[in-house]
């Protein structure tokens, strides 16, 4: 059986059962996870694991707004009141969504990448 990703499945997910390890100090959610998984987007969360890494704990909560245009990606990091941390570009990809947000929250061990309906 093929599994299609469909995007209309992410506002189903309302907090999470289950934590997902990428590394050492990043978690997933079911949300997140299933992203990952279903729009193949494993490549993101490791790119905002890797930037998370870069901007440090002293702002506990991030979030990543990223922007698909001529499948090319700029993700962008953010205090939530419009504040850049940091700016990406991703020179090629077939991420199935024009925009998305993942807020990334440091719970005092580790980043927790959720959508931001399990926030």
């Amino acid at each position: 059986m093929d599994r299609k990703f469909d995007a209309a499945q992410l506002t189903h997910f309302t907090g999470t059962e289950h934590y997902y390890r990428i590394s050492r100090r990043h978690l997933l959610t079911d949300g997140t996870k299933y992203l990952a998984e279903m729009a193949g987007a494993f490549w993101m969360m490791d790119a905002i694991a890797s930037r998370l890494n870069e901007i440090g704990t002293e702002d506990w909560f991030v979030v990543v707004k990223v922007k698909v245009q001529d499948s090319k990606a700029t993700m962008l990091y953010e205090d939530g009141n419009g504040n850049e941390h940091a700016r990406q570009d991703i020179p090629y990809t077939d991420f199935p969504i024009d925009e998305i947000s993942i807020y990334a929250c440091w719970d005092g061990e580790h980043w927790v990448l959720m959508l931001p309906s399990e926030y």
